[in-house]
Formats: structure tokens, sequence, C-alpha cells
């Protein structure tokens, strides 16, 4: 079962990254977060807005 990890990079901000079961990250916030409140939004975004989002080939 994937899993989300929440927590301070060496500059003491917030990020998050999605694992595999395999221990494999597969997806990363992308961004260092000021709180930890607000690393947790950009979890719950992603959950919210990936489930149904189209493949676009570009």
């Amino acid at each position: 079962m994937s899993k989300f990890e929440l927590y301070a990079d060496a500059k003491g901000e917030y990020r998050w990254r999605l694992k595999a079961s395999n221990g494999q990250v597969i997806a990363t916030g992308g961004e260092g977060y000021s709180s930890k409140a607000s690393a947790k939004q950009g979890i719950e975004s992603v959950k919210k807005n990936a489930a149904d989002a189209p493949i676009e080939e570009v």
C-alpha cells in the first residue's frame, strides 16, 4: 500500500513524498512549506484533485 510521508528538511521546511508499497518514491510536493499544516494541505490537494486527473501527452 502506498503512503504519504511528511518530514522536515535540512532548512526546517516541511515536505512530503508519496511512496509505493515497495518503498520507491513516486511523487513529491516539489517545494518546501513553511508550516506542517501547509504541507498537509498540499497532500490533501493531491488526494482530492489527482484521483480523476486525465493523462495528457505533450
